[in-house]
C-alpha cells in the first residue's frame, strides 16, 4: 500500500468533485482543513495517514446537501478507499471520521472517539470560526436563501440532530447556534490554542455588526 500515492490520488479525487462549489464547502475548504489537520496531527502525534484521508474526505458528501443523510459521506469514502486497496481497519477509522466530524446541534454529543478523528474535527471547526468562518457562514446562508439577520427570528440551541438539520434560521443566528460554541468544543490542546484568536474575532465582528445595525456607528 503506497500511502503517499493514495493521499495524492485522494486529493485529486476530492478536488475534481468539489471544485467551484459556492456555499463555502468547496475544495479550498477541504484544503484548509487538510493543512490544519496535518499541523495539529503532527503536534498531537496522531496517525497521519488516517488524519490526511479523514480530512480530505470529510465533506465528500455532506449531509447538508444530501437531504440530511449523515451516512452517505462514509459510504462514498468506503467505495473510494476500497478501490485504492486501503486496509479495512484504516477504512473503518476514516469512515467513522467522515460520519462523525460534523457539528449536529448544540445539544448533540460528538460521535468522534479516536485521536485522529479529534484532530480532523478540530481542523474542520477552525475553518468555521475567525475571518474565514464569517465569510463561509454568509456564503452558505446565501446559497440556502437565508436572511442575513432578522431580529424576529430567535436563536435556538438545538437539542437533536433532527431539530438542527431542519431548522430555518438566519446567518447571524448561526453564530450563536454553532460558531461561538466551537471554541469550548475543541478536542486537542493544539486545536484549543488555535481557536482562541479566531473566537475573539467572531465576538469583535458581532459587536461591530450590532452597533452598525442599531445605527451607533
Amino acid at each position: 500500500m503506497n500511502k503517499k500515492q493514495i493521499i495524492k490520488d485522494t486529493e485529486k479525487f476530492v478536488k475534481e468533485k468539489m471544485a467551484g462549489e459556492g456555499s463555502g464547502h468547496d475544495w479550498w475548504h477541504v484544503y484548509r482543513v487538510w493543512k490544519n489537520a496535518v499541523h495539529i496531527g503532527k503536534k498531537e502525534k496522531a496517525d497521519m495517514f488516517i488524519v490526511e484521508l479523514g480530512a480530505l474526505l470529510h465533506d465528500i458528501a455532506d449531509f447538508k446537501f444530501h437531504n440530511g443523510d449523515d451516512t452517505i459521506g462514509a459510504k462514498v469514502s468506503r467505495v473510494w478507499l476500497e478501490k485504492q486497496g486501503v486496509d479495512e481497519e484504516i477504512i473503518k477509522d476514516v469512515c467513522d471520521i467522515v460520519k462523525g466530524v460534523s457539528f449536529k446541534g448544540a445539544g448533540v454529543k460528538s460521535e468522534i472517539k479516536t485521536l485522529e478523528g479529534m484532530v480532523v474535527q478540530d481542523a474542520d471547526r477552525l475553518d468555521a470560526i475567525g475571518a474565514i468562518g464569517i465569510a463561509r457562514v454568509f456564503a452558505y446562508g446565501g446559497a440556502k436563501g437565508r436572511e442575513m439577520y432578522n431580529p424576529v427570528i430567535k436563536v435556538t440551541k438545538h437539542k437533536s440532530f433532527e431539530e438542527y438539520k431542519n431548522a430555518d434560521s438566519t446567518s447571524i443566528n448561526h453564530f450563536y447556534e454553532k460558531l461561538l460554541l466551537l471554541k469550548n468544543l475543541m478536542n486537542t490542546k493544539t486545536g484549543k490554542k488555535m481557536a482562541r484568536g479566531r473566537h475573539k474575532f467572531l465576538e469583535q465582528y458581532l459587536n461591530r455588526f450590532f452597533k452598525e445595525w442599531n445605527g451607533e456607528m
